[in-house]
């Protein structure tokens, strides 16, 4: 690593903390992305064979601190607890990326079989190579397809059990937080439209419809479609919109 400059060996040396890897693996996955963390995180992880081999005793140890007393599974004491030994928010988005990892079925709980696949998946089986890696998963949400992946998680991970919606109040805390991310400056918008005309459950195709939507017509709503197959709420919406003087139509 002599060879290398400064700039570069302190980026080795930070993907080798986070990844867990060797200086030779990690100078071949920042090469392979022009010295970009980030697309070097990608290159490493889309590649199995060089995933940390983990330990099983640790991550049933893992498993074990977080778990309910009463059912194997981890329930939202455990998932405070380890929150607070990743000195994160529970509320903090990185846990929704953290979930999505675990391919969790329920929001606030993770079976074991969720817990240790996903540590196993991610290289994961301490604490500490946990929290290494966060950084990693916040810059998840910044890869396009990543984040559609994340957000269509999302809706079934944090309906109620057994139901087809998603509660209005979760769906508008949920948009907060992935929207934040996406930085969407309608959003507000269509929380208070969704309170003052809908205030009904969310479908998952108004869900899915409208990161499409958010995606692909400008502020000005100038390429929106009136006869495309948005659902009725996203229609509503823009008749909310140009209804309030909230937005002045574009033309085509």
């Amino acid at each position: 690593m002599h060879k290398l400059g400064r700039g570069h060996r302190d980026k080795v040396q930070q993907f080798m903390a986070i990844t867990g890897s060797s200086e030779k693996a990690a100078v071949q996955a920042l090469k392979a992305s022009d010295w970009h963390l980030e697309g070097a995180f990608d290159i490493f992880y889309s590649q199995p064979h060089i995933r940390t081999v983990t330990d099983s005793r640790h991550l049933e140890e893992l498993y074990n601190r977080y778990k309910d007393p009463y059912v194997d599974m981890i329930l939202v004491d455990g998932i405070t607890l380890l929150c607070n030994d990743l000195q994160v928010d529970p509320q903090d988005i990185v846990m929704l990326v953290v979930s999505w990892h675990m391919k969790a079925a329920t929001m606030c709980e993770f079976s074991r079989q969720e817990f240790i696949g996903g540590l196993q998946y991610l290289g994961i089986d301490t604490i500490e190579k946990f929290r290494d890696k966060l950084s990693y998963m916040r810059s998840e949400l910044k890869d396009e397809q990543k984040f559609r992946e994340i957000y269509n998680f999302a809706f079934g991970w944090a309906k109620e059990k057994g139901q087809k919606s998603l509660a209005l109040d979760t769906a508008i805390g949920m948009w907060q937080l992935l929207f934040a991310e996406r930085h969407w400056p309608l959003v507000d918008h269509w929380c208070q439209f969704l309170q003052v005309r809908h205030n009904k459950a969310i479908s998952r195709d108004t869900w899915s419809q409208l990161l499409e939507f958010a995606k692909t017509v400008d502020l000005q709503l100038s390429n929106y479609d009136e006869e495309g197959a948005w659902p009725y709420l996203i229609d509503e919406f823009v008749e909310y919109l140009t209804e309030n003087g909230i937005v002045q139509r574009g033309q085509n």
